[in-house]
């Protein structure tokens, strides 16, 4: 089984769509973990909905808004599957999604996998550029490029055992990549584009800005990096995130010296 985590809060304008390209797998030994952080919208009622008319969808409510970190490790918690998917409540995933990775893991024996991904705009999902998946990334080089899409992510419990999102704003995923690649983890890149990664309308300057402290935290607090070592490896994250948001500009290599990871 393969357990699909997705925080919610206040995301009634595109669970519906979210859950619909989870109920188009061809793979369907799925449960899908709506975690829904004291939503003020109708998020909760939209994802109960779809809890009745399909037992494999279920309902977390969080007594109060604890943000995406805690929302995801809720729905990581409850999840009875040997792999752990991750979806956000505004992306989507193409219909053989799950289907094309779990086959790509069960014939590797890979844990730790990722897939390319396109970037959308807006409620009318207007295509923009796709960020490509390496075929491989290690510990040192994710460090300075964040390349692995969150939507794209799927991991066996069975090998990397129990795992937990560091409860920080944001970069937490991150942090959690991290962990597992320090661990001797090797995230392996499945290069088809099988999601699509919702670029919204309120993605400004200032959250920007805020994600960059972040990735700064998780350099220095969590994974204790000195500071020169830190600083060059965000002038490297800052470059490649950079190109990532280029619409013009594919996502092929990285930037250190334009060498493929």
């Amino acid at each position: 089984m393969v357990s699909i985590i997705t925080p919610a809060y206040n995301s009634s304008r595109h669970l519906a769509g979210t859950i619909e390209s989870v109920l188009a797998q061809t793979y369907g030994d799925w449960e899908m973990i709506i975690a829904d952080d004291a939503s003020a919208d109708p998020t909760r009622s939209i994802a109960r909905r779809y809890s009745k008319e399909d037992e494999r969808i279920r309902l977390l409510v969080l007594p109060q808004h604890q943000g995406p970190a805690e929302a995801r490790n809720a729905a990581i918690d409850a999840a009875r599957g040997r792999y752990i998917a991750f979806l956000d409540s505004d992306d989507l995933w193409h219909p053989q999604k799950l289907e094309k990775q779990i086959r790509f893991m069960e014939q590797h024996g890979h844990a730790f996998t990722f897939t390319s991904y396109q970037r959308i705009r807006g409620r009318q999902a207007r295509e923009m550029n796709v960020v490509h998946a390496p075929r491989q990334i290690n510990y040192r080089a994710y460090l300075r490029n964040t390349v692995i899409g969150t939507l794209t992510v799927v991991i066996d419990r069975h090998q990397t055992g129990p795992i937990r999102m560091p409860n920080i704003r944001s970069s937490h995923d991150m942090a959690l990549w991290c962990k597992l690649l320090k661990n001797g983890f090797t995230a392996y890149g499945l290069q088809e584009t099988l999601a699509f990664y919702r670029v919204m309308a309120g993605s400004h300057t200032g959250r920007k800005i805020r994600a960059a402290k972040d990735v700064w935290k998780v350099y220095r607090n969590i994974e204790k990096i000195r500071y020169v070592p830190s600083l060059f490896n965000f002038v490297f994250y800052a470059c490649n995130a950079a190109r990532r948001r280029m619409v013009w500009v594919p996502f092929k290599r990285n930037c250190d010296g334009g060498k493929d990871l």
